[in-house]
């Protein structure tokens, strides 16, 4: 008898997330993270289901005390110079992600890009790129395989490779995970 699906699935969707988080260099996420603390305000952006990977990062910086915003909220503020926009991005050739860097990039902020597409046209406005090197749209030559559809393994490392971040920031700032429930919403 063959092992049930779930079984099979839930194993080859954690290694293959494994294995791309595997594959992300360690000082670009420091860098990352170095940068969102760095910045007066962060800005996340990406569509589809990578919007909503990045929405949710987006809220858990706000829960760390960051100034996190989502590209397109009606409470976003304006971007300047000491802020930071992280595009999310697998091909890094998306044209709303893409146009949204440019315009931040010309407006002086600092840009960073999760993707898999080191020499995709956001490259060029990039100032750190955390490759995590999973199937895209392009299908490239050195990017690891999936047997989930489209680009499912990107969307989940992005969500993954999030509360990675968010924990090396609560470790960075010696912060109380008990403490942290004064930023979550509480009109629920």
């Amino acid at each position: 008898m063959s092992e049930e699906p779930f079984v099979r699935f839930r194993t080859m969707i954690l290694g293959e997330i494994g294995a791309a988080l595997a594959e992300t260099d360690p000082r670009s996420v420091e860098e990352l993270t170095d940068r969102i603390l760095g910045a007066k305000k962060v800005f996340c952006v990406g569509v589809g289901r990578v919007l909503l990977s990045l929405q949710a990062f987006t809220k858990r910086l706000a829960h760390l005390g960051v100034d996190a915003h989502f590209v397109g909220e009606i409470t976003e503020p304006a971007i300047t110079k000491e802020d930071l926009l992280i595009a999310g991005s697998g091909s890094g050739e998306s044209l709303f992600p893409l146009s949204i860097v440019r315009k931040a990039k010309s407006l002086g902020a600092a840009v960073a890009h999760i993707g898999s597409n080191p020499r995709s046209a956001m490259a060029e406005y990039t100032d750190v790129m955390v490759r995590v090197p999973v199937r895209t749209k392009l299908a490239l030559e050195d990017e690891i395989r999936s047997g989930q559809p489209m680009t499912s393994l990107f969307e989940q490392s992005l969500l993954i490779l999030g509360d990675i971040i968010a924990c090396v920031i609560i470790e960075k700032k010696g912060l109380d995970l008990h403490t942290l429930w004064q930023f979550h919403a509480n009109l629920e």
